[in-house]
């Protein structure tokens, strides 16, 4: 088994952007919009590895060359709700890619993760996987939802967030060291309700205006 990376995406603009996305006071569509960028960034790295090409022959206006072109794409899986703020962005970016999306949250009453919705291509199987969750917190629901994907039998698992708490990081390898890690900054603390401190508050909250 490979053992799982972190990777600290650092660039000015994302810690420009970043810093949007912390203001209390930017409105849910700029929000939106900067989680998209965001997330179209992190989609350029988490493919920067990929190796798995076909090689054709065809002709430019000025020659006859011979090009790349990606095969056996990933799957590109949503954990609900916040992970459709990713969706796009990343889609942009490797548009061949498959979907899925997962539902799954922590039940503070039962002290345990419940899944509602799973629903992925027919053929997942050894693919390869970017799981899309802006903010991993305690780890509890992205544990739960690498498991699901396990018994699938997929490839490799990457996971894309704006923000990962040092916890949840440790907790995930825990169980799952295997599993490489995309973001673009690692917050050494929680509160009492579980939010990532300093953070950035909910994130499918601000992203879709509910409470």
């Amino acid at each position: 088994m490979t053992e799982g990376k972190r990777f600290k995406i650092d660039h000015p603009l994302l810690r420009h952007k970043l810093g949007y996305l912390r203001d209390k006071n930017t409105l849910s569509k700029e929000f939106r919009d900067m989680m998209g960028e965001i997330s179209r960034i992190l989609a350029y790295e988490v493919m920067r590895d990929w190796d798995d090409f076909d090689h054709q022959k065809i002709e430019t206006p000025i020659a006859k060359t011979e090009i790349e072109r990606i095969v056996n794409p990933p799957v590109v899986v949503s954990v609900l709700r916040a992970g459709n703020g990713m969706i796009d962005g990343v889609l942009s970016m490797i548009p061949f890619a498959q979907v899925g999306f997962i539902g799954i949250y922590r039940d503070k009453f039962i002290n345990n993760t419940v899944e509602y919705y799973f629903k992925m291509p027919a053929d997942v199987k050894g693919k390869q996987i970017i799981l899309c969750d802006p903010l991993l917190a305690t780890g509890d629901t992205l544990i739960a939802c690498i498991d699901r994907l396990k018994s699938y039998e997929v490839g490799s698992i990457k996971v894309l967030s704006v923000l990962a708490s040092s916890f949840g990081l440790d907790r995930i390898h825990h169980f799952h060291p295997d599993v490489d890690f995309y973001f673009l900054n690692e917050e050494k603390e929680l509160n009492d309700s579980g939010y990532l401190v300093p953070g950035l508050g909910d994130a499918g909250d601000r992203l879709f205006q509910t409470m």
